[in-house]
């Protein structure tokens, strides 16, 4: 049985990377012009290369694959009778549409965030929330805002050859692995959900990793980052509450999973606001610009970041070990890291800032 379910996990690892890979592909093949915008901004865009910007499509196609994959082999189960499951399909899929229309039309800042917020409104009304606080209506509220800033922290993230791209993956395989520690080994339509999606971001990032042929574009930067959001909020906020832990322990586990999007957002705002400028406002003023500005190349920044992401991903999983045994006081120490991390990077902006 349990040979079984080795053969399903790599089955749908292998089955998200070929269609990822064939999708993006035949994007790249088939589209000169689909998907390019911003082709003489040089203002946001750090490559001043116009390339398609509909690479992050393969990450819904592969999620509607995986459903399929999942209803045709688990015949019995069916996933639309999962409350949970219908709201991160229908917000996903509105997500993805709201990225698609931005990456053809330009959207409005306030109509993108509108869809944000109706995207974190469909969670809650299917019962995926946040439960730390413990009172409806404020983890209600919490996961609204949660969803709201996933979308656009990451969107912002998504600034440099494989940044965005390697950071979901990291965050991911924690969501992956800490539900595995809390609810042991399976195969169920998340984690296979979670390995296909896995599976799609490695096809990706073989086409993104620089020097990229696509970029992510909005339609894929939105998607995952609802899907993120959701799968974050299942295997990683509410831990503890599974766990019947302290609900901090969760909240200091998050901000280590997401540290390298959360360091980078969280500099960036405090920059802006320094500046008198809105934090919504695009620029080339991220950490990964400002590590370019210290002396390393594209390629190097996105070692410096892989190498957060990967540390990221160890200590949360180890977090998530703690919390499952209750031993909820060490934890604190791990918020050094994010702590570290943080002033490094915040540091450096302020040390070399951007060239006019």
């Amino acid at each position: 049985m349990l040979l079984l379910h080795f053969f399903k996990v790599f089955g749908f690892l292998l089955g998200g990377i070929a269609v990822s890979a064939t999708c993006n592909g035949l994007l790249l093949r088939f589209s000169e012009s689909l998907g390019i915008r911003n082709k003489n901004d040089v203002i946001i865009r750090w490559s001043n290369q116009s390339k398609p910007s509909l690479g992050g499509v393969s990450f819904y196609v592969v999620f509607v694959f995986s459903a399929i994959a999942f209803s045709i082999i688990f015949y019995n189960e069916n996933i639309f009778h999962n409350k949970q499951y219908v709201g991160l399909f229908m917000a996903g899929a509105i997500a993805f549409l709201m990225g698609l229309a931005d990456d053809a039309y330009n959207t409005r800042p306030y109509a993108k965030l509108l869809v944000q917020i109706l995207c974190g409104f469909i969670l809650v009304l299917t019962d995926t929330t946040i439960d730390v606080i413990h009172d409806v209506w404020l983890d209600g509220g919490l996961t609204v805002i949660w969803v709201v800033t996933i979308m656009n922290s990451l969107n912002m993230l998504d600034n440099m050859d494989g940044i965005a791209g390697t950071t979901v993956f990291f965050i991911l395989l924690t969501c992956l692995i800490g539900g595995w520690v809390v609810f042991d080994f399976n195969t169920s339509i998340w984690s296979l959900s979670l390995i296909a999606v896995l599976g799609a971001i490695i096809g990706f990032l073989y086409f993104n990793i620089h020097p990229s042929r696509l970029f992510m574009g909005d339609a894929g930067s939105q998607f995952i980052a609802l899907f993120v959001a959701f799968v974050a909020i299942k295997f990683l906020w509410n831990v503890s509450a599974v766990s019947e832990s302290n609900a901090w322990a969760s909240v200091i586990l998050v901000l280590i999973a997401f540290t390298p999007a959360a360091a980078d957002t969280l500099t960036v705002v405090i920059n802006r606001l320094k500046k008198g400028k809105s934090p919504m406002v695009g620029g080339k003023d991220h950490t990964t610009h400002h590590l370019v500005y210290s002396g390393l190349n594209d390629r190097q920044v996105w070692y410096v970041f892989s190498t957060i992401g990967c540390i990221s991903f160890v200590l949360a999983v180890a977090i998530i070990y703690l919390i499952k045994l209750n031993v909820i006081v060490p934890i604190l120490f791990f918020l050094l890291y994010f702590i570290v991390v943080f002033i490094l990077l915040y540091r450096n902006t302020i040390k070399f800032p951007q060239k006019k």
